[in-house]
């Protein structure tokens, strides 16, 4: 067959028609531009572009099904490594990942895998009928008996169950908030992760065998102790990052003046953008900032679009090349209006004497010799101060874990700024029985990086189990084999 070589476009909808409405913005590929982008591959032998994967997806196997037509074939692939590939191939930043090692990118674009993948997923949910079916693979019997506790239902909490479910271990997921998704839910917006994509992804990790537990707040409801003296042989600690960064500067308290999960939470969870029909009010904004440039900040500024603000504007220190978030997204956010505001930081946010923002002082900034993050450092231009206009200002310069476990976990181990200390070979704590991955660990990072950690978590877990009780400890090999036979129901 005669190869393709230009990359397949996705659909989209007009940047003039979604700024009014929270529906996905990107349609997805048709089944024709599917196969079109699987046909580019060239199903190279050494499979570089899994060295980019953190959760190991033999990628080169399903886009090879996927371009014969085999889709749910590729979508059974698929989930051999990943519980998640509806999400995945909607949200991961695959151009830092798998893309990034695709032999055709040195010479043009690479394959778009993970769009091919968000189909390949769709398609499978599509023709199946609603009817997510059982995991078939090889499961151990002698594992049922033996519990695991996962705190959190985000990406890393989701993997490590599903990956337990599969071996055949009885999980127990423990959710803080009345709804399941962590960062999935909380802090990407429907426009990029429809709910009902959500949903679906969570459903199959329950019909693996993982049990759902809303409305506990390990650490406060129950401690990581009691679990553990409770009936779980090992705790898994999921809680993501959830402690917002401020920036320490005059007028923060100022009404106005949010964090940025606070904004993605009232628009995402608690439903603010309809208001009355939710109970969450939202005052709405006129003239929005957004102070800082990653994925979340994006996220900010797109929803206060949607929400009627007139006026919305990213602001940050550096310069673009050194903007954090996906060019996808800061592409998206530019089509559909936001302003930028590049080598600019703010120093004082000024309200009325009612204690509203009304504007913020901002500073200019250039670039000097490089930080320890590779970045250039933004320094201070003397006597550039003015005045920006504004009635909502929205700080997403990051976050840090919650310091709820650690603070009721003697003995747990934590890094000077709140993340906990692991094995990175195996995901344990310095407390023998608990595991920790994902955001919890590192601080705010991506989905797909969440999602490596819980498996490679699961793996620890399975062996901490087995060494423990004294159980056999299965070859990988025949394990493969057999589940390369069966893996997922289509």
């Amino acid at each position: 067959m005669s190869r393709i070589k230009e990359r397949q476009p996705m659909p989209q909808q007009p940047a003039e028609e979604r700024i009014k409405n929270f529906l996905e913005v990107a349609l997805g590929y048709s089944e024709e531009q599917a196969l079109a982008e699987a046909q580019r591959c060239l199903s190279c032998k050494k499979k570089p572009c899994v060295e980019g994967c953190p959760v190991m997806v033999d990628i080169p196997e399903f886009v090879a099904l996927a371009a014969e037509g085999k889709f749910l074939e590729a979508a059974a692939s698929l989930k051999k490594n990943n519980s998640l590939p509806a999400i995945c191939g909607r949200v991961c930043p695959q151009e830092e990942q798998c893309e990034k090692f695709c032999l055709l990118g040195k010479t043009g674009q690479p394959v778009a895998i993970g769009r091919i993948e968000r189909f390949v997923a769709d398609y499978e949910a599509l023709h199946s009928n609603g009817n997510i079916g059982e995991y078939e693979g090889p499961k151990d019997p002698m594992l049922a008996k033996y519990g695991v506790a996962v705190v959190g239902s985000g990406p890393a909490g989701l993997t490590v169950a599903g990956d337990l479910a599969k071996m055949g271990y009885s999980v127990t997921i423990f959710e803080a908030l009345h709804d399941t998704g962590g960062v999935l839910r909380y802090g990407i917006p429907e426009f990029r992760l429809p709910r009902n994509i959500l949903n679906r992804e969570i459903e199959y990790v329950q019909s693996l065998g993982a049990k759902i537990v809303k409305n506990v707040v390990i650490g406060k409801t129950v401690t990581i102790d009691e679990l553990l003296s409770g009936g779980f042989d090992a705790v898994f600690v999921a809680t993501g990052a959830g402690a917002p960064q401020m920036m320490n500067i005059p007028g923060e308290n100022l009404n106005g003046v949010l964090s940025g999960n606070e904004w993605l939470t009232r628009i995402n969870l608690m439903r603010a953008f309809r208001f009355p029909e939710y109970g969450t009010p939202l005052k709405k904004p006129k003239k929005v900032a957004v102070i800082g440039a990653g994925n979340t900040a994006m996220d900010c500024t797109r929803t206060a679009l949607r929400v009627g603000a007139e006026e919305v504007a990213i602001v940050y220190r550096r310069s673009r090349a050194e903007m954090p978030a996906r060019a996808e997204e800061i592409e998206n956010a530019e089509h559909e209006g936001v302003k930028f505001h590049l080598l600019t930081n703010p120093i004082r946010f000024i309200g009325d004497d009612k204690g509203w923002l009304v504007s913020m002082e901002c500073l200019k900034m250039e670039l000097g010799e490089p930080d320890d993050s590779g970045r250039r450092r933004p320094v201070p231009i003397p006597g550039s101060e003015f005045i920006m206009e504004v009635d909502t200002a929205i700080i997403a310069i990051g976050q840090t874990p919650n310091p709820l476990i650690r603070t009721t976990t003697e003995g747990l181990k934590t890094t000077r700024w709140g993340g906990i200390v692991i094995d990175e070979a195996t995901g344990m704590t310095s407390i023998p029985g608990v595991f920790a991955g994902g955001d919890a660990v590192t601080g705010a990072a991506t989905v797909i990086t969440a999602m490596g950690a819980g498996k490679i978590a699961a793996k620890g877990i399975d062996k901490y189990i087995r060494e423990k009780y004294g159980l056999p400890v299965p070859s990988e090999e025949p394990v493969q084999e057999e589940s390369k036979g069966n893996g997922q129901n289509p």
